[in-house]
């Protein structure tokens, strides 16, 4: 199967998913509980996991899947995939339960270590941001495709800062060096920040805090592809199903590399031991 059909599939199954979503948002008939880690998680999560690996499973039986919503295996028995789909079947469900809109179905294929295709579909907002290694980044409204890019490094003019709706800005602030001027763009869900970042909407985006490997792996691809990247706090990369652990350090998204980001972004140390 070649990339394009398998960047195909991971588009109709994120949209397929993405409709069953639609369902419980538009009804609002849904029930919600917290997992062991503090997250929320909803039956419209467990929902679109169940459509995700159905469809996968169905169409691309030979590939192994890791998701947010299913247990990890122990690295002795996945670590050695050369490659798998990586699913979140809801990003941003804080922001699905509060009505906000800002929430994304997200599917990467992960080869060698590396996304190599990502999908980022935000079904209330009629958006698909999708990447390819080699191919570009695009993004999709439902009635065109056009590709996109992180905006061009310019000396004179603020740096754009893409922040949580609800986190406090002083938990961010303390890392961006006072000598720059920025301005804040508040948008839910992590994946559709760094879409942001990869449209040249935003500059960059500080995340502090937990998360795991699904919620970087389709914007991993989807930045990169644009001209931009993710990187943990301590600007090393980022690393995928090669610990023990699923779980990212605190990461920084980057658009142009050409902006002195060792200048504006204070590095802290990044925790890898959850």
């Amino acid at each position: 199967m070649t990339d394009d059909q398998l960047l195909t599939i991971a588009l109709d199954t994120a949209k397929l998913a993405g409709k069953d979503v639609m369902n419980f948002y538009r009804q609002r008939n849904f029930t919600s509980e917290i997992k062991e880690d503090d997250s929320p998680v909803t039956s419209a999560d467990l929902a679109a996991n169940q459509v995700i690996m159905d469809q996968l499973k169905r169409l691309t039986p030979d590939i192994p899947i890791i998701s947010e919503e299913v247990g990890p295996l122990p690295l002795e028995k996945r670590g050695k995939w050369e490659r798998y789909w990586l699913l979140d079947p809801i990003d941003g469900t804080g922001e699905f339960i509060i009505g906000s809109g800002d929430f994304a179905v997200n599917i990467a294929l992960v080869e060698n270590g590396w996304p190599t295709i990502g999908v980022i579909h935000a079904p209330d907002h009629c958006l698909t941001y999708y990447g390819q290694k080699g191919l570009g980044s695009f993004k999709d409204n439902g009635q065109s495709s056009k590709q996109i890019h992180v905006a061009p490094f310019e000396e004179s003019r603020h740096v754009k800062v893409a922040i949580s709706r609800r986190q406090e800005l002083s938990l961010m602030g303390q890392y961006l060096n006072e000598d720059f001027e920025f301005d804040y763009i508040a948008l839910g869900s992590c994946s559709l920040k760094n879409c942001l970042i990869a449209e040249g909407g935003a500059d960059c985006y500080l995340r502090i805090g937990p998360t795991g490997e699904w919620d970087t792996g389709a914007s991993q691809c989807i930045l990169e592809q644009a001209g931009g990247t993710i990187l943990d706090s301590e600007f090393n990369g980022l690393s995928y199903n090669e610990r023990s652990t699923l779980m990212n350090p605190d990461f920084i998204s980057l658009g142009d590399q050409a902006f002195p980001w060792r200048d504006i972004i204070k590095p802290h140390r990044a925790n890898r031991d959850f």
